[in-house]
This record gives structure tokens, C-alpha cells and sequence, in this order.
């Protein structure tokens, strides 16, 4: 488990809202947000498309930020991120204030490190069913991601939530919830046989019909004749 980076991002504060005015600040690289939190209000803020998305690639997964509103520090974390559903670029971004001491509810990404037993010698394939999880967690214990090690996974093994590490942090799911495992390879069948393959084959597969009669048989009808 990898604790969450600290980033600092400015933004200001906005007065004007409004589906043109959101417009007209992506045409000049802004991107149109907003901070909610505990007790506070929504307030709309803009930040810089360049910047935010510099700060979060570097961060590489959650991360808590030192927003510096006109100035000011205010500590969030990035609630939720709309993007354009066919086109590059982000729409807004929602920004939830933090308070020390105040748990959050966030998810996070379950990392598997090593290769199982059971695909490094038996030829199984690892199958990572849950790839995130809900927690609710402080904010300084805020992690990255969640890691987990399947080396000793061998065929027919299998990781669940309750096998998840969780110092410091609550984790908000069944805990008999699967996240991994090792299954055997899979083996097509052979298609089943059509009507007409089976009537060909039972024709092919019986007494087959005789096409010279024993010589017996020729000789008996020679004498005959004769």
C-alpha cells in the first residue's frame, strides 16, 4: 500500500456560470470546478487544463491537493473528473474539501504483484475480477492504490477482500467478495456432430456392399451357365 502524493494546484475564484460562460473559459484553456465540502457551500472556481493535468499525471493515482484558491490553501481531493464522452478534454471537475482528523470515503485501485504459482508452472491464467475498492480512511492514510501478492496462487486458488491489507483503513466491501484467481486454461470442445455428419458416418461406418461377388460364388454361376 502506497500512501497518496500531495499536489499543489491553483485555482480562482468564479462569479459567472452558465453553459457559455464554461464554454468560453475552454476556449482559453480553463477548466470550469467546484469545492463542496463538510459544512461549506459549493463554490465555483476555474483552473488551468495544462496544470491540472501535468499535477495528476505526475501524482499517478490519488492524491491530496493543496488548492491555492486566489491564493489561499484549501486541502481536497478530487471527487469526480467529467470528461467530454468522444472528444478529449475535460468538462469540470468536482473538488471536495478535507479536514484533518475527518474520515474519508474514497476508492482506490487493488494492485496484484507476482505471478502465481499456478501460471508459472501449471499453466493456469490469473483472472483479477475486482480491480478497485471502496474505504474510508483519514486523510494523510489516503493510499494509492492497495497491493496484494498472488505469487503462492496455485490452480483453483483465489484472493479475497477479507485477504486485502488494511492498516489504518477501512474497507467498505464483502469481505468474501473475489478479487483474483488462478483458473486452468480453457479448452475448446470439439463442435458436436450435425445431423448430416452423423447420418454420413453411419452410412460410411456400416457393412460396406460387395463389389465382386467371392469366387465362389463366380464359379458356381460359370458352371451353371455352362
Amino acid at each position: 500500500m502506497s500512501l497518496t502524493t500531495e499536489i499543489t494546484i491553483t485555482a480562482a475564484r468564479r462569479t459567472d456560470t452558465g453553459k457559455g460562460v464554461a464554454r468560453q473559459m475552454r476556449l482559453r484553456g480553463e477548466v470550469p470546478a467546484v469545492i463542496y465540502g463538510r459544512g461549506r457551500d459549493p463554490e465555483p472556481l476555474s483552473v488551468s487544463l495544462v496544470e491540472f493535468e501535468k499535477k495528476m499525471h505526475e501524482a499517478r493515482g490519488a492524491s491530496i491537493i493543496d488548492l491555492a484558491i486566489d491564493g489561499a490553501p484549501t486541502k481536497a481531493v478530487v471527487r469526480e473528473i467529467q470528461r467530454h464522452p468522444f472528444r478529449p478534454g475535460i468538462l469540470h471537475i468536482d473538488f471536495y474539501e478535507i479536514h484533518e482528523g475527518v474520515k474519508l470515503t474514497v476508492s482506490v485501485p487493488i494492485h496484484l504483484e507476482g505471478t502465481p504459482e499456478g501460471v508459472h508452472n501449471q499453466g493456469g491464467v490469473l483472472d483479477h475480477i475486482l480491480r478497485e475498492v471502496t474505504i474510508e480512511v483519514l486523510p494523510r492514510n489516503i493510499p494509492d492504490h492497495i497491493s496484494v501478492d498472488v505469487s503462492d496462487l496455485t490452480i483453483g486458488q483465489s484472493l479475497h477482500v477479507s485477504d486485502l491489507p488494511a492498516d489504518e483503513l477501512t474497507i467498505l466491501a464483502d469481505p468474501s467478495a473475489t478479487v483474483c484467481a488462478v483458473v486452468a486454461p480453457r479448452v475448446e470442445e470439439a463442435p458436436a456432430p450435425t445431423e448430416e455428419l452423423e447420418e454420413l458416418i453411419g452410412e460410411e461406418g456400416g457393412e460396406p456392399e460387395l463389389i465382386r461377388k467371392p469366387k465362389e460364388e463366380e464359379g458356381g454361376e460359370s458352371a451353371a451357365e455352362g
